[in-house]
């Protein structure tokens, strides 16, 4: 696995475009408003039928304070008390999706994302999982895989007990860059200590699995105090790294505005950046999984991507690919069978068509036959770094040269250039192709060249 990787700069300075980070395919680009609450009903009662196993995603909102680099949907407010009405829309959104599923559909996972979802206060937090509980069959022998993500300025040891006792078993940090400079120069003053103590709480409680977020690419940052944040992260030993590329899109997100572009790294620094933190972190013993993610050999995204059963959806890299995903909350997407739909991204608008008793379902896409089969090679790529043609052949009853005969000398040069192998049955991810997989399942997008390339990330 030490080969998992290898940095070939001069062939990253030639793949690095823009392009989708595939949590799904078609992307949230391609979503649109003839998708409505008839068909998530539809999707719902063909879930129910199949007793297909569930994962929730709980949206909340609101943060206290404001990250410059964030491109989340959030609220800033100081105001706690904005969590209780949108506590009971949300209570209402539940209520109203589990009535057309079967109560015996088991939710293997639960996530909270956000925003903070410890603005909410501990009353909120046991009134909110005690609803869930109510309407869905939430696992009760801590099987499930139930996180949250978690603001260190905005959680401490009895936070971190209240969340074991409901029956979080994951936690997700975000930490972003350990440096002062930095830490203000993106409004996000956040301690080692702070973040330590969290973490030293979920092992006392045996929470599960510590996942840490780091941001690569921020203003004021080096190579070098980059490389040290990084080493104090792998002292706090996690299990799960996420490692992101930050992309400055001032024009999209608001609060980017307020980053000076003047001291953001170069594209060289970022790279080298990358590249260091590749080597610290595959030295002390982490394993890349894909798309920025690191993990220990004994995790469960480890342990997958080795039997090839990894999978990737609206949460990123999972190993509960085959539940139905039940998107909750402001802006919250579902992934149900072959439809993809997404809820209102305003607040307002949001609250308002729950507290008239109806879903706010605002776009989404059915997947088409092409659809499917396209999701299947990026899956296939993304997650394993090889796809058989067999497999897909056999699942979709094509022919795989001849149905992408077109994309073939797209794929031919990039075997010359030593990003893939390319044979008559398979294609494999080369080491040095590795950190440019988006680049490889771009060339199956469709969707692709509809869209300006300024809306993506880079790659790296």
């Amino acid at each position: 696995m030490l080969d998992a990787i290898r940095w070939d700069t001069d062939l990253i300075r030639r793949y690095d475009l823009a392009g989708p980070r595939y949590t799904s395919y078609p992307t949230a680009m391609q979503f649109n408003s003839q998708v409505g609450t008839f068909d998530l009903f539809h999707a719902l009662r063909d879930s129910r039928k199949a007793q297909r196993p569930l994962s929730l995603y709980v949206h909340v909102p609101f943060c206290a304070n404001i990250c410059y680099y964030c491109a989340c949907n959030k609220v800033i407010t100081k105001d706690r008390g904005r969590a209780q009405p949108y506590l009971q829309r949300l209570e209402q959104e539940i209520q109203l999706i589990a009535c057309h599923l079967d109560p015996t559909q088991k939710v293997e996972q639960l996530h909270f994302g956000g925003g903070t979802p410890t603005f909410l206060s501990h009353d909120e937090l046991r009134q909110l999982m005690a609803h869930l509980r109510k309407h869905f069959n939430l696992l009760d022998d801590d099987s499930g895989d139930y996180g949250i993500e978690i603001d260190p300025r905005e959680a401490d040891w009895s936070t971190m007990g209240l969340l074991r006792e409901l029956g979080f078993n994951r936690v997700s940090i975000g930490l972003q860059d350990l440096d002062p400079a930095v830490q203000r120069a993106v409004n996000r003053l956040q301690s080692l200590e702070e973040t330590r103590a969290v973490i030293d709480a979920a092992r006392t409680l045996q929470f599960r699995s510590i996942n840490i977020d780091l941001i690569y690419g921020l203003p004021r940052q080096t190579p070098e105090n980059f490389a040290r944040t990084v080493e104090e992260v792998i002292n706090l030993q996690p299990d799960r790294l996420s490692v992101f590329n930050y992309a400055h899109l001032p024009e999209r997100f608001m609060p980017q505005r307020r980053i000076n572009s003047n001291e953001l790294p170069t594209p060289a620094q970022k790279l080298e950046m990358l590249q260091r933190t590749i080597e610290q972190l595959i030295s002390a013993g982490y394993r890349y999984i894909g798309m920025d993610h690191f993990a220990l050999p004994d995790d469960e995204l480890a342990i997958a991507q080795e039997e090839s059963t990894l999978q990737r959806n609206f949460q990123g890299y999972t190993t509960h690919g085959h539940c139905d995903l039940i998107g909750l909350g402001v802006s919250a997407i579902s992934q149900i069978g072959d439809l993809y739909c997404q809820n209102s991204s305003d607040l307002n608008h949001y609250q308002n068509t729950l507290a008239s008793m109806q879903l706010a379902t605002s776009r989404g896409l059915l997947c088409n036959a092409d659809d499917r089969l396209r999701r299947a090679v990026i899956q296939q790529l993304i997650c394993n770094f090889s796809l058989e043609f067999s497999d897909i052949e056999q699942a979709f009853n094509v022919d795989f040269q001849g149905y992408f005969g077109e994309l073939w000398p797209q794929l031919q040069d990039m075997a010359k250039d030593g990003l893939i192998e390319l044979d008559r049955d398979r294609i494999t991810i080369l080491p040095a192709g590795r950190l440019l997989v988006r680049s490889v399942c771009m060339v199956f997008d469709a969707y692709l060249e509809q869209h300006s390339r300024q809306r993506f990330s880079r790659v790296i």
